[in-house]
């Protein structure tokens, strides 16, 4: 299915109402910078700069939906602790309804820590006990799913205790007989658990788990698939393939294969939630099959290019799948208001816009890993670019070793780049006052020099962020290597 065609089925999707059910939890992010290792024993030593938390389990599944333009319920257990209310905190913040989340003595809030340097995890500390509810609290969980109205049930089971037999069991019933769609994102390695689920959503390990046998071709994809799907009476199975992209398998229908929207791919952490809230949201605002899965897996390609648990918008993905192609996000600057126009588009669809600039003139592995960090502080990213006479002034006259043609081609080639403009000027401030972003990005070797642009940008409410320099990457360490080596 075409992208222009996924477009105009995400713009006519409502507004369904989604309980979520399930494992929430507390994923706290320590980011910071690893450059000596410890003496005490062979690890790196992490210098920690700041600390983040985010929603996890089905807490990034509710947040995805939110974003996505759904309206997002919560269903599950908190511990009595720190954690449970910070939790709580974040899920208002993210706009999830969170009256069907229960308070308990017998277990903490979960919570998983990651350590991050330069955006890789070094390090994750589980806190929790996954302990099953007792029957008690059970009822009480299902009764509060079941005096509650929604069109959809989304099923997160991460394994946590709270989805014993008793409350599936009850959860799908409870959607069967309102005859509303009802998803499931797998845990255990018997589906059966989920007997008389609409929909399952396992990864190709979790599906070679349950079948007890590898999944080495697509025709062994759709035998074993069926033969899952069959044995746990789904209406559909959706197994998810990374690379290989997606396969939905279906009674009496052709296996549906889809190939990877991900042309880049920085973390999975979270794209299973992304996919099973983007399908939630398609199928409950009446989408058909084919649809939902090619919405989620476009928002999926989304979620991977990003550090850690991530969400993806209704409007980002509105503006992803209308700007797919990089000749689309070069920006030509010289016969009109071209800019103009294609940031009153981006405004249009509420994104939170990322400026960064820069002469990425040979592109390496540091320019890459920085755009993407500056990518997943927004929405959206545009780079502004030294035109071939500003790289000239600034770098010396053998510069740029790459047209500005050329260097833009490159950088729109990016998947975590939405637009690309040049500039004449040795400096971006006039183009950042007509940008005016959301976030201006710099690398954090300017913490000492002033960000130009800074003074603006703060005036008008955005914000400023440094961004670590990935060490020993330049284009002028490259090309001195390169006349060094003759």
């Amino acid at each position: 299915m075409h992208d222009r065609e996924l477009s105009r089925a995400l713009l006519e999707l409502g507004r369904p109402r989604v309980a979520v059910l399930g494992d929430f939890m507390l994923d706290r992010y320590l980011w910071g910078d690893a450059t000596r290792v410890s003496p005490e024993a062979p690890v790196p030593v992490v210098l920690s700069q700041r600390e983040e938390d985010r929603l996890g389990g089905a807490g990034n599944v509710a947040a995805n939906l939110c974003d996505l333009g759904a309206y997002g319920m919560a269903f599950g257990v908190l511990g009595r602790d720190q954690a449970g209310e910070d939790l709580q905190r974040l899920l208002i913040q993210a706009g999830v309804e969170s009256r069907g989340l229960l308070a308990v003595d017998s277990r903490p809030t979960s919570r998983k820590v990651r350590v991050m340097a330069r955006s890789q995890q070094m390090l994750r500390v589980d806190q929790e006990a996954s302990l099953p509810l007792t029957e008690e609290d059970s009822q009480r969980l299902l009764a509060q799913l079941s005096d509650s109205s929604w069109d959809v049930l989304v099923i997160s089971d991460y394994g946590k205790g709270v989805l014993s037999p008793q409350v599936l069991e009850g959860a799908i019933a409870e959607a069967r007989k309102r005859g509303a769609p009802s998803l499931v994102d797998p845990k255990h390695r018997d589906f059966r658990r989920y007997r008389g689920a609409t929909l399952i959503t396992p990864n190709r390990a979790e599906a070679e788990a349950a079948a007890g046998q590898s999944m080495d071709s697509f025709a062994a994809v759709a035998e074993i698939g069926e033969r899952l799907r069959h044995e746990a009476e789904l209406d559909a199975l959706l197994i998810t393939l990374g690379a290989e992209g997606m396969c939905l398998i279906r009674p009496g229908q052709p296996m549906l294969e889809v190939p990877t929207a991900a042309r880049s791919v920085f973390d999975v952490t979270g794209a299973g939630d992304t996919v099973i809230a983007t399908m939630a949201l398609a199928l409950g605002g009446g989408a058909d099959w084919p649809v939902a899965v090619g919405l989620a897996n476009a928002a999926a390609g989304l979620a991977v290019a990003r550090v850690g648990t991530a969400t993806v918008g209704r409007s980002e993905l509105l503006h992803h799948l209308a700007s797919a192609t990089p000749d689309h996000k070069v920006v030509d600057d010289s016969a009109g208001p071209a800019l103009e126009h294609a940031l009153a588009a981006l405004r249009r669809e509420g994104l939170r816009l990322v400026f960064t600039n820069g002469c990425f003139d040979i592109l390496h592995a540091g320019h890459v890993r920085y755009l993407q960090e500056a990518r997943s502080l927004g929405d959206a990213l545009l780079v502004g670019i030294n035109d071939d006479a500003s790289v000239r002034r600034l770098k010396g006259e053998e510069r740029p070793f790459n047209s500005l043609a050329d260097r833009m081609d490159v950088l729109a080639a990016l998947e975590c780049v939405d637009l690309v403009v040049a500039f004449p000027e040795d400096t971006p401030e006039n183009l950042i006052h007509r940008v005016r972003p959301d976030v201006l990005v710099k690398g954090a070797d300017w913490r000492d020099k002033g960000v130009v642009g800074a003074d603006f940008v703060k005036a008008q409410g955005g914000e400023v962020r440094l961004v670590e320099i990935y060490p020993g990457r330049s284009t002028t360490g490259l090309a001195q290597r390169i006349r060094d080596r003759g």
